[in-house]
């Protein structure tokens, strides 16, 4: 038997000789609770909205995609690009064109990123499930070249799903100087016209600005014959993304940098991490002045108990021994706490993604999503769990350690 944790034990549950040990205990424990239920609450708001952008951005990202390490462009019929192409995990293999270009429709304009893709770009991506309009998603017709814009854009250019007339587009050529006399003879212009449909990613980075066309019209805008910026990838299913990223690594060597959906979008998703941490930093804070509470139960709980102390002692028990019980009760009293709150936070989490009881907007359909998305890691229940065991060891050890001590000794 484990002499001070069973001692411990008895001091949780029994009765003390004053009612307001009672009272300070319960009030510590329910300190914790509160802290380790807004831990859980807070850290799984964060995961929903990682979740919900990681969703949206697959509409759009492929599963892989392979770009150059060094310069912009890299010739499409690489031999090591070849390679990756045969691989039996790819199903779908697409060559891109992308690059920063001048929209102008009007007297409206926009720096736009042209996405020039293949007849294959609706194999790759889930493009069809984000389209908006009274036509259908096409990239030329004869010797008509579409283009497909993000809503967004179409609101800043002032056009509708299918406009009229010619969009054009203005890039800068890749050689020669600019004459200022002239300047127009500085860019390379062509035109798009709408396949009566728009996307619709729920991003501003691409519904702001993306425009998708032909890889053809992009080549020619761009002067980028022969060339891509990247090689992107779709696997059959079933296949391993890590295993295959990490086969394609090791084809590719130090030339080129294969990235998964999260790496395609890392700006976006560390900048949330980061966010999620600095979180669980400051409520960590919040869970140590909780915890602080314990130490006026287990002080006034130590001159309680002082005449057990006594008897303990008489007994045969060490002070080493004594001290550890009272330390084992304020990590009881932490635990049960933490427990509890972490019980009362599932269940808040639960009864929101079920019933959404807190709205992100007055207005249903003003956002993505109308309550807040929660997604529960099972990783966060064990890091609450264990944060609120660590910051209530060492926030009562000094205390404990400094009573008990004047008690044996007094």
């Amino acid at each position: 038997m484990n002499f001070p944790y069973y001692i411990a034990r008895r001091y949780l549950f029994s009765k003390k000789s004053t009612n307001a040990i009672n009272v300070i205990s319960f009030i510590s424990m329910a300190g914790v609770a509160v802290a380790s239920m807004a831990l859980i609450i807070t850290l799984s708001v964060f995961n929903g909205f990682h979740d919900l952008v990681a969703s949206l951005f697959t509409a759009m990202d492929p599963q892989l995609v392979v770009v150059p390490k060094e310069g912009k462009t890299v010739p499409a019929d690489d031999p090591l690009l070849d390679q990756i192409r045969k691989m039996p995990e790819v199903e779908v293999a697409m060559d891109c064109v992308e690059d920063n270009a001048l929209a102008v429709y009007g007297d409206r304009q926009a720096m736009v990123k042209i996405k020039g893709v293949e007849d294959n770009f609706t194999e790759l991506t889930r493009i069809n499930d984000i389209l908006y309009g009274d036509g259908e998603f096409a990239l030329h017709a004869a010797n008509l070249q579409y283009g497909t814009i993000g809503i967004r854009l179409a609101e800043t250019l002032g056009t509708s799903a299918r406009w009229d007339g010619f969009l054009k587009i203005y890039a800068p050529k890749r050689e020669g100087q600019l004459d200022m006399a002239n300047p127009t003879e500085g860019f390379v212009e062509d035109s798009l016209i709408s396949p009566g449909v728009v996307f619709y990613v729920r991003q501003a980075k691409y519904d702001a600005n993306y425009i998708i066309v032909p890889i053809a019209f992009a080549r020619s805008l761009f002067d980028q014959y022969g060339m891509l910026t990247n090689l992107e990838l779709r696997l059959k299913p079933g296949t391993s993304i890590d295993r295959t990223k990490s086969k394609i690594r090791d084809i590719v060597g130090e030339k080129y940098n294969v990235l998964d959906r999260y790496e395609q979008q890392e700006d976006t998703f560390k900048i949330m991490v980061i966010e999620k941490l600095i979180a669980y930093i400051f409520l960590t804070f919040i869970l140590a002045v909780a915890c602080f509470n314990i130490i006026g139960s287990l002080s006034m709980l130590i001159i309680d108990k002082k005449d057990d102390v006594v008897t303990l002692r008489n007994l045969g028990a060490t002070d080493k021994q004594i001290t550890r019980i009272f330390l084992l009760e304020g990590r009881l009293i932490a635990a049960v706490g933490a427990v509890v709150g972490i019980v009362l936070g599932l269940l808040l989490c639960l009864a929101q993604q079920t019933f959404g009881l807190v709205k992100l907007g007055s207005t249903s359909g003003s956002f993505i999503v109308d309550a807040y998305p929660v997604s529960v890691h099972p990783w966060d229940i064990v890091l609450v769990f264990f944060t609120v065991l660590v910051v209530s060891f060492l926030a009562v050890w000094y205390p404990v350690h400094y009573f008990s001590r004047r008690l044996i000794n007094g």
